[in-house]
């Protein structure tokens, strides 16, 4: 499982950033060793002076107590230079991963057909900032701690087999050598140590998952609940809320109380390490002290050299709990790529997009799919061409937005082609129209920058749609428009951009649906005059949409997957006539043209 976030994660040291990553490594590396050098002379330092104060020396005393400020200025700068290296490595290494995912997570629509497949991929965007970081922090600090642990207990076992020698047991020719003793006794120690904490904390690896996972939900459902804080609101169901919410809080708490648990379990282990870890030592020196074959000064030596070991031994136990938070993030990381793997290889049974001159747009036995394989729409042949307007009707559930979404290019699944001219704009309007943070000048031109539109003409096309009233505060800063426009005035943003950005196909599916009558027939028609080259897909249940298009298609239920099928255009409604004389009244085309909503009632 973890390999998967492995194969991704390398990348970092063999693409275009492995100058950077190797140097920064190699930097680091360079710095244990020099660290582990200044620890090395330190406890050179400590058998002096305490030999110095064994024997009462008071000029040694003196000398050593002036080494010793280079020694500790050394390992402080050394110390400080190692967080700083790290910590450089992890955040460019993460920064690099996260934009990594974030750029697959983005392509070709990923990040909506995740939501349409199933898989253990939730909350992507935890995973892409929360666990990406823990995935990319922890391997550098174990890969250092490791590194370092490794070069300790080499260098300091040394020490402990040349102060420590041999242990004699007994007398005369029954006399038991133990050459190395200190080395033996530090080996089983940490032995006993690490196999203590292995079998305490075997169980953290799915508990650190589980608490991971529901902490991913909860967030989830803050941040949804304060995104529709106003359906919330309306339909009073903070009750409701509050009891998910609570549930969901259980949930997190249960998990950070088998945490707890675990944590308790590690901390009597390694805690009990750290009050005997420097008692040993002494105990086993005690015996060739108290016969005047060690001097104060090995004594203490090899007590330092002991305790240094058993850290270095111990560092992958007393680490455990990070690495167990570790494996759970690479793995929630390496499900969201896996499911991305997946879209990637469904890639071979999705429908074709070509480039053809000609039509606007023309579909040549698609067959619209589920992922699973399930056909909702079947063999739709269908051409419009530059200028015309087509309208989509059916029962609702016929599969008529997931047919729009496949013209748009969002939904992948099924078979047949999908044809467009080459370097046609295609332009999709929602329902519900996305509003990004910022400026309403953002908003407008989203999805290009604000600046490629003149403000002249920015305000102008306002106008046009019915929202001449917001003019004068395109540029205000910390707005949340998308609270602050009703449901009809972000639909009519929607017609900004699009009288901005000037598509030569677009796919409407329910964009009207928050407007009355009249204002609906008005944009509409300004539609047509400002765009009339622009084809147009609409999929509505409104029966005055039909008087704005040519044709109409109907998605009738069937066995195997609905069918589009030619329908009769009706005549339009009065209320639609009504909005229709009106607006002829005015000048065509001039600022007379009656607005569409006023500031008073711009709903």
């Amino acid at each position: 499982m973890v390999q998967r976030f492995w194969s991704a994660a390398r990348g970092f040291w063999s693409g275009d950033t492995r100058w950077v990553a190797w140097s920064l490594s190699i930097a680091l590396l360079v710095l244990v060793v020099g660290q582990l050098l200044v620890q090395y002379r330190i406890n050179l330092w400590n058998r002096a002076i305490f030999d110095a104060l064994e024997k009462k020396d008071a000029a040694i005393v003196l000398t050593q107590s002036a080494i010793f400020v280079p020694l500790a200025v050394a390992s402080i700068t050394i110390a400080i230079l190692v967080v700083y290296t790290r910590m450089r490595l992890q955040r460019r290494w993460r920064g690099w991963l996260s934009s990594h995912t974030i750029d697959r997570w983005l392509a070709n629509g990923r990040y909506y057909q995740l939501n349409l497949i199933e898989g253990d991929h939730k909350n992507p965007e935890y995973r892409i900032a929360e666990d990406t970081r823990v995935a990319t922090e922890a391997p550098v600090d174990v890969v250092v701690g490791i590194t370092s642990a490794v070069l300790t207990a080499c260098t300091f076992m040394g020490v402990l087999w040349s102060v420590g020698g041999s242990l004699t047991w007994g007398t005369g020719d029954g006399a038991i050598v133990i050459p190395g003793y200190l080395v033996i006794s530090v080996v089983i120690y940490c032995i006993v140590i690490s196999t203590a904490m292995a079998f305490i904390a075997k169980a953290f690896i799915p508990v650190a998952e589980a608490k991971n996972q529901s902490e991913a939900e909860f967030r989830y459902a803050l941040t949804r609940l304060r995104e529709n804080g106003e359906s919330v609101a309306i339909l009073q169901g903070e009750d409701e809320e509050r009891e998910g919410l609570r549930r969901l809080l259980g949930n997190v708490i249960a998990a950070w109380g088998g945490m707890a648990r675990q944590y308790m379990r590690t901390t009597g282990v390694s805690h009990g390490n750290f009050i005997i870890a420097s008692v040993v030592p002494i105990i086993l020196c005690a015996p060739k002290f108290l016969a005047g074959d060690m001097s104060l000064g090995q004594v203490m030596q090899a007590a330092a050299a002991f305790i240094q070991v058993q850290y270095a031994f111990n560092w992958l136990v007393d680490n455990y709990p990070r690495l167990a938070e570790w494996t759970a993030s690479a793995r929630r990381v390496s499900n969201l790529l896996f499911s991305l793997d997946d879209l990637d290889r469904m890639e071979g049974k999705t429908i074709r997009r070509l480039e053809e001159e000609g039509a606007a747009i023309r579909l040549k036995d698609v067959s619209v799919m589920l992922s699973d394989g399930t056909v909702v729409v079947d063999d739709a042949d269908v051409k419009v061409e530059l200028g015309e307007k087509v309208l989509v009707a059916g029962e609702s559930g016929t599969g008529k937005s997931t047919l729009v979404r496949a013209i748009a290019g969002l939904w992948p699944w099924g078979e047949g082609e999908i044809a467009l001219p080459k370097g046609s704009k295609l332009f999709l309007m929602p329902q519900k129209p996305y509003i990004p943070l910022g400026t309403l000048r953002r908003a407008a031109a989203y999805p290009n920058p604000p600046e490629q539109f003149e403000d002249a003409h920015v305000r102008e096309v306002l106008a046009l749609a019915g929202l001449g009233h917001l003019a004068e505060r395109l540029d205000e800063e910390d707005v949340s428009w998308d609270r602050v426009l009703s449901g009809g005035e972000q639909q009519r943003l929607a017609f900004v951009r699009l009288f901005l950005h000037k598509p030569d196909l677009v796919v409407m599916d329910e964009s009207t649906s928050a407007l009355d009558t009249e204002s609906q027939a008005l944009l509409m028609g300004r539609v047509s005059e400002q765009l009339p080259r622009t084809a147009i897909i609409s999929v509505g249940h409104r029966a005055e949409l039909e008087a704005f298009h040519e044709r109409k298609l109907h998605l009738v239920r069937r066995d195997g997957g609905a069918q589009l099928q030619a329908g009769a255009i009706a005549a339009p409604a009065i209320s639609v006539m009504t909005a229709w004389l009106r607006r002829w009244r005015g000048p065509r085309g001039s600022d007379a043209s009656p607005p569409l909503s006023s500031p008073a009632n711009p709903g």
